[in-house]
């Protein structure tokens, strides 16, 4: 059926208040014991896949901030980062998790492709750690929003948090807000 490798490709960060999209490409050299869905494991199993993965496999990962993702919107964002994978990652079969490959020539789309196919799955695991940590490193900068708890996601505290204190650097502009817009 392949007879080119599989890239698998997922995202994280697509529906935050906050924090940046991140696009991860992955091409498994070796098998990694483990590998599902990333929203699936414990934050402590993905932080423990995560450079497994990276020893193991060939991957790329795109990082959209916040002001980017306002800038370019986030169909923009996806199509960049889905040519910038397919730049780096060559001679390879490319899957992306979803029901859309945003006009990218040569992307076969999947749904659910993240809890089925090992490629997408560690492409998850890779773009929602990178995604977390970043925000996590915001939270020490804003601690006033709490984003260590709820990962920039409009959860009732923060979005409580938002209404008091307004938005910060790292909050999306264009994403609307009920009771602040």
């Amino acid at each position: 059926m392949h007879n080119k490798p599989l890239c698998g490709i997922d995202e994280a960060g697509r529906g935050p208040l906050a924090g940046s999209l991140v696009i991860a490409g992955v091409v498994l050299k070796n098998p990694v014991e483990g590998l599902m869905d990333s929203k699936k494991l414990t934050e402590k199993k993905r932080e423990a896949l995560y450079p497994l993965v990276l020893e193991n496999a060939d991957c790329h990962i795109v990082s959209f901030s916040a002001q980017e993702v306002d800038t370019l919107g986030i169909s923009t964002c996806l199509q960049q980062g889905l040519q910038r994978i397919q730049e780096h990652l060559q001679d390879v079969d490319y899957l992306f998790d979803g029901n859309s490959s945003f006009g990218v020539e040569n992307i076969t789309t999947m749904v659910k492709a993240d809890a089925k196919i090992a490629e997408v799955s560690a492409a998850s695991i890779l773009a929602k750690v990178t995604h977390d940590r970043e925000i996590i490193e915001m939270a020490k900068k804003y601690p006033e929003y709490g984003f260590e708890k709820h990962k920039g996601y409009g959860t009732k505290a923060h979005m409580e948090a938002l209404l008091k204190y307004g938005r910060c650097p790292v909050h999306r502009k264009t994403f609307r807000v009920k009771g602040l817009d």
